[in-house]
């Protein structure tokens, strides 16, 4: 990265989805500032997937190179759309660290069909998955963050621009979900010091999600540490002050000094606004 990093030292962050993508990226370099990660996830060692399943990625595994980094770190298996789960993690977080100041809301289901093409029980999964997982992790720290100093709460979703989807709406309805969930508690939650934003990638990220939805090509994609960086970002501003905030990950870092996006480009060129003309047709940038 370009900008000055934060000093996270001696905080404590709780990331949904960190098995792989993005979520560990964000995990990996809030590490690297010295932060103690919670990684959560449903692809665990634990699990028995026999000999023909090959793990790509394990919150075990998140922890462990979080711990090669420094930082400390557990991993808690974790499926956000169940409360008692979520309410079980969150207090195991809060009892080994006694503190966790930085949530972030990474987990997400994808499902790039039409309303026509989805069947119900998908549209019902991501449902679950983003929107009401959002709401489930997020209101189980709520009262903990109110306490704590230098508090919190991100979520990996797009800004509303929009009063419509411009195509594959019940995915652009589930993210949506996510960020008024985010921007509404930087109002509910204006009394304290505790930063309520999301963020989301201007292009398409090369993840498995990615790849496996055939989003463009590796030209039209960059790498995750795009949004990770943009994460750090955020991080190092006043959260009492930096709030309800839904940001591009090209917005923040332009306004952090970055000029020059070409290291996170997978090859030559300038990748399109892929990710962010999905709830902005309109979309340009400056």
């Amino acid at each position: 990265m370009t900008v000055e990093t934060p000093d996270l030292s001696g905080q404590t962050a709780f990331i949904t989805g960190t098995t792989r993508g993005i979520g560990k990226h964000i995990a990996l370099a809030l590490a690297e500032c010295g932060c103690n990660i919670v990684s959560t996830g449903k692809t665990s060692e634990e699990d028995d997937y026999g000999e023909e399943r090959d793990l790509e990625g394990t919150i075990e595994q998140t922890a462990r190179e979080v711990r090669e980094i420094g930082p400390e770190a557990i991993s808690i298996k974790l499926n956000v759309r169940d409360e008692e789960q979520v309410e079980a993690a969150a207090q195991r977080a809060i009892d080994y660290f006694d503190e966790v100041n930085i949530v972030i809301n990474n987990a997400s289901a994808i499902q790039i069909a039409n309303v026509e093409d989805l069947p119900a029980n998908r549209f019902d999964l991501m449902t679950d998955v983003n929107v009401r997982g959002t709401y489930l992790v997020t209101r189980a720290f709520m009262d903990h963050l109110k306490e704590v100093d230098n508090a919190w709460l991100l979520t990996n979703a797009p800004p509303v621009a929009i009063d419509r989807a411009p195509g594959k709406a019940p995915y652009s309805w589930s993210k949506m979900g996510m960020s008024f969930i985010t921007l509404s508690l930087a109002t509910e939650l204006g009394g304290y010091d505790i930063g309520c934003n999301s963020f989301w990638p201007v292009t398409a990220i090369d993840t498995r999600a990615t790849r496996y939805f055939g989003l463009g090509t590796e030209d039209d994609w960059r790498t995750p540490d795009i949004v990770s960086d943009a994460v750090l970002e955020i991080l190092k501003r006043d959260p009492a002050e930096y709030t309800g905030n839904a940001v591009y990950d090209e917005e923040i870092l332009r306004e952090a000094g970055v000029e020059d996006f070409s290291e996170y480009n997978l090859t030559e060129g300038d990748p399109s606004p892929m990710s962010a003309q999905m709830f902005d047709p309109e979309f340009e940038r400056p």
